[in-house]
């Protein structure tokens, strides 16, 4: 990553060009899949049900089985 000084005295971030960069539009692959029908809940409703618990486990039909230990002074 390079910073780069603009016209007007503005720091720009940018990358070096060092070889082939690949781009792949994936619209229509996009509009072929299935989205999710499970929208993420609230942050304060995501905290009351895991309030008082020693584990959040939870099974994602795509990605696995997850085991997340939780601290008891959380």
């Amino acid at each position: 990553m390079t910073v780069v000084a603009s016209e007007n005295n503005e720091l720009i971030p940018t990358r070096l060009v060092t070889g082939w960069r690949v781009c792949i539009d994936n619209r229509k692959l996009n509009d072929a899949t299935r989205k999710d029908h499970f929208p993420l809940l609230f942050m304060d409703q995501m905290l009351e049900r895991l309030a008082g618990n020693e584990f959040y486990c939870f099974l994602d039909g795509f990605s696995g089985y997850f085991q997340i230990p939780i601290d008891p002074q959380d």
